[in-house]
């Protein structure tokens, strides 16, 4: 056991010494002032992710094209190590690595974002890909937890009173992003960064007045949205049509409904096959199928747990900037979680959207991975930080 004052040695001593609450290391520091039920929760899902992942490749990979049937689940077991590997090493970072790290990403997104009109690879009615070969990345995935962050801090910053025009650059940032997602179309990632943005707003100490402001401009945006954007009028009207298409919603509903309270039995669903996306944005409702309705709303359970619990421990912290930044992130979570769910149910229209951690995709995957790093970065209890008796640490 390494003596309480002894110095640390690095990241290789955590691997050789026990961890104990004594040991200085960096890496046992890491792990003992590590939110670990959020980090079990979080492997336990991407796991998850992996295992259904052997019901839906080998439909999708009939689908695609003259593929081996697990395809899918070797590239999305691939995927999963690396976005575990991003939640260890993100979640590492100090405060100061965890703001110049989202300034690098969202400078990268942006200038990704900003070639893809004459560079990305169009589907589904988009130009929202960049193709690399062996990987298509999509840079509004990293965008969104970096956005988050920055405009926290420049929240932050602006409460200081110091001069700083945080909420001024905020804005900037959040309209630069904004923009650059219209013109590909993405309107459902618009719709969640806007979300997560008014969150922030409200949450930095604005009046409720600016909010309602806010909420009222946000709608009128749509509304021009619906007559100058024919992709998102076209889905609107799809959807609100009795006879409109509605072919991928109408074969999620019927293979949730086949799958009943428990299921038709692992690989064993057979409605699944005609449901177009069904290991991307409709594997909720190939989960439905063949596991039930009462693992469904498990994982559901889990979600809301992750994000509830996570919200308290926010509100329970004193820095502005770890509070305002981790409330954002997990709220951009849970409605992501929310507008997958809805589009199954068919409540809301096709937003081209993954279920977060379940959902075959290597960019929404390795970004969710960075995602659940920050905030496990931004929840780590620092030195010298006394906790409120609100903080559910000990849950």
């Amino acid at each position: 056991m390494t003596p309480p004052n002894a110095p640390s040695s690095g990241l290789s001593s955590g691997f050789t010494h026990t961890f104990t609450r004594t040991d200085r290391s960096f890496v046992a520091q890491w792990w003992w002032n590590l939110d670990r039920v959020t980090l079990a929760l979080t492997a336990l899902m991407i796991l998850c992710g992996v295992i259904f992942s052997f019901s839906s490749s080998p439909v999708a990979s009939i689908k695609t094209g003259n593929l081996s049937p697990f395809h899918y689940t070797i590239r999305h077991a691939g995927f999963a190590l690396m976005a575990m590997g991003l939640i260890v090493a993100t979640s590492m970072l100090s405060l100061r690595g965890v703001k110049r790290v989202c300034l690098g990403l969202y400078g990268f997104s942006i200038l990704v974002m900003a070639l893809l009109p004459l560079l990305g690879h169009t589907a589904k009615g988009g130009r929202r890909w960049l193709e690399l070969g062996f990987f298509s990345l999509q840079p509004s995935e990293f965008l969104k937890p970096a956005l988050v962050v920055l405009i926290s801090w420049m929240f932050a910053e602006g409460q200081k009173g110091r001069g700083v025009p945080g909420v001024t650059v905020a804005f900037c940032l959040y309209l630069l992003s904004l923009v650059l997602l219209l013109i590909q179309p993405d309107v459902g990632q618009s719709i969640l960064i806007t979300l997560a943005f008014g969150a922030c707003f409200y949450i930095s100490g604005v009046p409720v007045r600016w909010i309602v402001i806010l909420s009222s401009l946000g709608v009128a945006l749509l509304c021009v949205l619906f007559f100058i954007q024919p992709h998102f009028r076209d889905r609107i009207l799809g959807f609100i049509d009795p006879m409109g298409d509605k072919f991928q919603v109408k074969k999620g509903l019927a293979a949730i409904a086949h799958g009943g309270f428990g299921g038709v039995g692992a690989g064993e669903g057979t409605l699944k096959r005609h449901i177009p996306d069904l290991h991307t944005d409709f594997i909720y409702s190939v989960i439905s199928e063949e596991y039930g309705l009462w693992l469904i709303l498990s994982l559901i359970s889990v979600y809301g747990f992750i994000v509830m619990r996570g919200l308290a421990k926010a509100m329970a912290m004193q820095d502005p900037f770890r509070q305002i930044a981790t409330c954002g992130l997990y709220i951009m979570l849970g409605v992501q979680v929310l507008i997958n769910v809805s589009v199954n149910l068919g409540v809301i229209p096709p937003k081209g959207m993954t279920l977060p951690f379940l959902s075959y995709g290597g960019s929404s995957l390795m970004a969710m991975g960075v995602t659940m790093g920050l905030i496990l970065a931004l929840t780590r209890k620092r030195a010298n930080e006394t906790l409120t008796k609100d903080d559910p640490t000990a849950w």
